[in-house]
């Protein structure tokens, strides 16, 4: 009857956090890192002001080495992101505090975007320096060794010392001087090309209220096909007389309407500029006339008659002389 008898079953294992397990919410199940992590604050993860994208993005960017690259293109082509969301959050980790970019000129004269991470908004690079974790040696240092203890050495017998023979001095040479430190060269930045001026708009040679109107109506009828060409009036006023033109110009509206809206760029920032662009550029020519369009009659040269010299018959000939027979005779008399 000593035996104890175990009817009740075994204590559930404690957590791995060390509380006590929640009734309902997210459970951690955490393990500890030794190599390969990245220390992130609550104040990013939790920030409220910021996008789930933006974040990872943030995340990610704080996880690489130094010098990776992390352009536009180069994390659409990491990630199943499209290149616009990418640009948005860099846009929201640079207003927050969290990313810095700047253009800069390089030596060579070509011009690169420098990206500076923070993962702490507002520090500068000499609290970063202070607050950097110190590395431990690798081998510890060697012990200094201890003082030998001297050792009398024996009394040698006394001996003749021979005269000291002069020994010649030797000259003391001058130190070189040293070089004298130039200035840092001063990279002044190339002078770039000025611009072009953008040629005129075109303008109709007899301009209608009827083809302004149609014109207008045509632009204001874009977005229906393309909706991000949303002009405003004070657009569509600017660029009535260029599509004034091409109705002028006999341009049908299907045509004027699938040269401004085809293929256009994405994002597209400037609609109003890629219009006068198009307008221009693609005007067609007038359509050529009823005469231009004839084929070219061919000349025809007149020779005029002529009366022969010596028997007086009329023939063709651009100066006056002898007829054909006539020369026959003369030359078999001579």
């Amino acid at each position: 009857m000593d035996t104890q008898q175990i009817t009740a079953p075994p204590c559930a294992p404690t957590p791995a956090s060390g509380g006590s397990t929640p009734s309902s919410g997210v459970i951690h199940i955490n393990v500890r890192h030794v190599a390969g992590f990245t220390v992130i604050g609550n104040h990013l993860s939790r920030h409220r002001g910021l996008s789930l994208a933006a974040i990872g993005l943030a995340v990610h960017i704080q996880s690489l080495p130094a010098g990776a690259r992390i352009g536009i293109k180069v994390l659409a082509g990491r990630f199943p992101d499209s290149e616009t969301r990418i640009a948005a959050a860099l846009r929201e980790l640079e207003a927050t505090g969290y990313l810095h970019r700047s253009r800069v000129r390089l030596p060579n004269g070509r011009i690169a975007t420098r990206t500076v991470s923070y993962n702490q908004p507002g520090a500068d690079a000499s609290t970063a320096a202070a607050h950097a974790p110190r590395t431990r040696p690798s081998h510890p240092a060697p012990l200094p060794a201890p003082p030998a203890t001297p050792v009398p050495a024996p009394t040698p017998a006394p001996q003749r010392t021979p005269a000291p023979v002069p020994v010649p001095q030797a000259v003391p040479t001058m130190a070189a001087p040293e070089p004298a430190q130039l200035p840092a060269p001063v990279l002044v930045p190339a002078p770039t090309a000025r611009r072009a001026p953008p040629p005129p708009l075109p303008q109709p040679q007899a301009p209608t209220p009827e083809l302004h109107r149609t014109a207008a109506a045509l632009l204001a009828d874009l977005r229906r096909y393309a909706p991000q060409l949303a002009l405003s009036e004070s657009d569509i006023d600017a660029l009535a007389p260029g599509v004034t033109a091409w109705l002028e110009r006999a341009a049908h509206p299907d045509t004027i309407r699938h040269a401004l809206t085809a293929d256009l760029p994405v994002p597209l920032k400037h609609p109003a500029r890629l219009l006068r662009h198009r307008i221009t550029a693609l005007l067609p020519p007038p359509l050529p006339g009823a005469q231009d369009l004839a084929p070219a009659r061919r000349s025809v040269i007149v020779i005029p008659l002529q009366n022969c010299d010596r028997c007086d018959r009329a023939f063709r000939a651009r100066e006056p002389g002898h007829c054909r027979d006539c020369r026959t005779d003369l030359t078999r008399a001579a």
